[in-house]
């Protein structure tokens, strides 16, 4: 992609349809505003993914090629593949960032510790196709060994930093749902595709292991503005179990007017919350340093405030824990 994306900003001319339309495109075209280049570039990727460009195919990772061959590549794609080009352009990139999970797992973990092992149930909020909430069915290999569930096709193995993690517990997920204004099927052949295209094809490692939380997924978000729903969600208390309301770098996208709802809908239920029926919100998100993002909690009904468990990379490649 470091190769890629300067090519195109060097060689590409409107003399295709989708050149023509990248050259012309308003706004931000970068990675805060509409994320053009990533538009593209999942776009090409997905005719590589599926076989249907040959050509594109042969100067893409594994294989090894000149610039100059792999911009003849590329060039060759949009003038053979413009209509499927231009539908991609069309819609907004759609991420689902599994190792995200080297994150989520230890602050459950972490939850459990102060509510005491019970019952899990799952609430994500922007949630894409909903890969991370079957977290209780991947492995997180740690200094001190693995946790989690040892025989699954996603093992996460973040660089670990800072304290030592929370006691791993086994986790017992009764309920799991999400929510996402355009969210993904994991069992569609075609929202899976769209999925694997936003990754970096030199990035094998990452690509295994969505395509091991795929064959995992047993739950489709909803789709929909998440403050009604989570507000829908919160109308039940659920005795005996712990309810964790999670965002992974998506809070920060809400609008405002969902981002004071979903704030308000939380504070309603967690002024229900009883010991018997905790709630947590679990957020990891950006924190104005470059480096990564924040992992907070506020738990109701025994922490009137938020609290830094960790630090992290925003693709998991890290945790920093200070939980």
């Amino acid at each position: 992609m470091g190769r890629l994306m300067p090519l195109v900003a060097e060689r590409l001319t409107p003399d295709t349809a989708p050149g023509s339309r990248i050259l012309a495109w308003e706004g931000d075209v970068g990675p805060a505003g509409q994320s053009l280049p990533l538009r593209l570039a999942g776009a090409l990727h997905a005719l590589v993914l599926d076989g249907a460009d040959a050509p594109l195919a042969a100067a893409y990772p594994p294989n090894a090629v000149d610039d100059d061959t792999l911009w003849q590549a590329v060039h060759g794609a949009l003038e053979r593949h413009p209509e499927r080009i231009m539908a991609w352009l069309d819609r907004a990139p759609q991420t689902n960032e599994v190792r995200r999970s080297s994150i989520l797992l230890p602050a459950i973990w972490w939850l459990l510790s102060q509510t005491g092992d019970r019952p899990v149930v799952l609430s994500e909020l922007g949630a894409s196709a909903g890969l991370n909430l079957s977290l209780d069915r991947f492995a997180l290999d740690l200094p001190e060994g693995t946790a989690g569930a040892a025989e699954s096709p996603v093992h996460l193995r973040p660089e670990w930093r800072g304290a030592p993690p929370p006691a791993p517990l086994p986790l017992h997920v009764v309920e799991r749902a999400g929510v996402d204004m355009h969210p993904l099927d994991p069992g569609d052949p075609g929202d899976a595709l769209r999925l694997l295209s936003f990754l970096w094809p030199d990035q094998p490692e990452r690509m295994a292991l969505t395509r091991g939380a795929i064959t995992l997924a047993s739950v489709r978000p909803d789709a929909g503005d998440a403050a009604p729903w989570l507000a829908a969600r919160l109308g039940t208390l659920r005795p005996g179990r712990l309810h964790v309301v999670y965002t992974t770098v998506a809070w920060q996208y809400f609008p405002s007017e969902t981002q004071n709802a979903c704030t308000a809908a939380l504070e309603a239920a967690g002024a229900r919350a009883g010991r018997d029926s905790p709630l947590a919100h679990l957020s990891f998100e950006a924190d104005g340093q470059r480096d990564g993002g924040a992992v907070t909690v506020r738990l109701w009904p025994d922490s009137p405030e938020r609290k830094l468990l960790a630090r992290a990379d925003f693709h998991g490649r890290w945790v920093d824990w200070r939980g």
